[in-house]
């Protein structure tokens, strides 16, 4: 699956009561992806992005036309972690040799929100 990029921005920060951050997020005119990013990804972080999510058309509302999904990214990700995350739809980015590169297979559907 190729995604055309037209923006990145890193550090997004939404402020007020409800504020969030999303770690990067890669933006076209048609999707958006917002990934998390750890030195050693964990379930904990997975369902904390997946939260963040299910809020970004609401905090973010000048993406609600897109259709917004999600990544992890961790240079230590356990397999276990890495399994969980594919199975709710992320993206799972992963760190071999000096490159990042997408763990998900093939078959991988990913989710929008």
């Amino acid at each position: 699956m190729g995604i055309a990029v037209k923006e990145i921005a890193t550090n997004v920060s939404v402020q007020g009561s409800e504020g969030t951050e999303i770690d990067i997020l890669v933006v076209n005119s048609h999707e958006a992806i917002a990934i998390e990013v750890k030195s050693k990804l964990s379930d904990d972080d997975v369902k904390e992005h997946i939260a963040r999510l299910s809020e970004f058309k609401k905090l973010l509302p000048r993406y609600e036309n897109l259709n917004i999904m999600g990544a992890v990214a961790g240079m230590v990700v356990p397999e276990n972690v890495a399994r969980f995350a594919y199975r709710q739809g992320l993206f799972v980015i992963g760190q071999s040799g000096d490159n990042l590169v997408i763990l998900n297979d093939d078959k991988f559907k990913p989710r929008c929100w």
